[in-house]
């Protein structure tokens, strides 16, 4: 059976917090081997003062991005940036954070979120509870509305669950079907953790077939190669570069 619950109890994080004893206050020796704990990005960039004094967050945006997708303006004037991160995740203003922070700041992500992953992980595992843990930001997916969150980080747990050359229930073989279970977990504890509840960390319990050692895979390998990215560009910037190199071939 699965379970799902989200830890009460966490104050405002600060930087220098020691987020794995604040986890196990919260946690209150409920911590079993097998367990995921599943932490949102916000606490991990606060504990590790990735706070940014910034008046502008586009200027913010700028610094973050190292390639730019696709551009957008509203009919007020409002620009929204697709944009591709340091850490290879494609989003909406590079993951720069300007809600539930001090005025004339933002949050940028974790410096490696799978690092912070590996920090946590082997801080509980210390601890007693031979866990997994998920470090989540929320993102919007393309062709579809709406936003859900997703693993940028992961450490001691499988990413993927990989049904290549299992059958389905007619016995016919799966040849593509590789389900992130990284991303469904993040999306799933986003239910019990909300967006305005202060209920940052949530424990996944009844798939421990999931945790493993340390050094599997962490998010960072759920991030599609540039060389197999079928969509690198928006549809106008992907129109106004073939124009472009048109043009400089002399067609007319």
């Amino acid at each position: 059976m699965l379970q799902i619950w989200a830890l009460d109890g966490i104050a405002e994080i600060t930087p220098g917090t020691d987020l794995v004893a604040v986890i196990l206050e919260a946690a209150r020796d409920s911590l079993r081997d097998g367990d995921i704990v599943v932490v949102t990005s916000k606490i991990v960039s606060k504990a590790e003062d990735r706070i940014l004094r910034a008046d502008d967050r586009e200027d913010a945006i700028t610094r973050e991005t190292v390639r730019l997708v696709a551009s957008r303006t509203s009919p007020s004037g409002h620009v929204t940036r697709i944009v591709e991160n340091r850490l290879g995740i494609v989003s909406a203003a590079a993951g720069v954070d300007a809600s539930n922070t001090p005025e004339g700041t933002v949050l940028l992500l974790p410096e490696d979120p799978d690092a912070s992953a590996r920090s946590i992980a082997a801080g509980l595992r210390a601890a007693g509870a031979r866990v997994g843990v998920l470090i989540t930001d929320t993102l919007g997916r393309a062709w579809r509305e709406g936003q859900t969150d997703h693993a940028i980080g992961a450490a001691g747990v499988h990413v993927f669950e990989d049904l290549r050359g299992t059958v389905d229930a007619e016995g016919r073989p799966l040849v593509v079907t590789l389900p992130c279970v990284a991303d469904e977990l993040a999306a799933a504890t986003d239910l019990v953790k909300g967006k305005a509840a202060r209920l940052p960390v949530a424990i996944v319990r009844g798939r421990a077939d999931l945790v493993g050692d340390l050094d599997l895979p962490g998010a960072r390998s759920i991030v599609r190669p540039a060389e197999r990215d079928m969509f690198a560009l928006g549809s106008d910037e992907a129109y106004a570069a073939g124009f472009a190199a048109g043009r400089a071939a002399g067609r007319p």
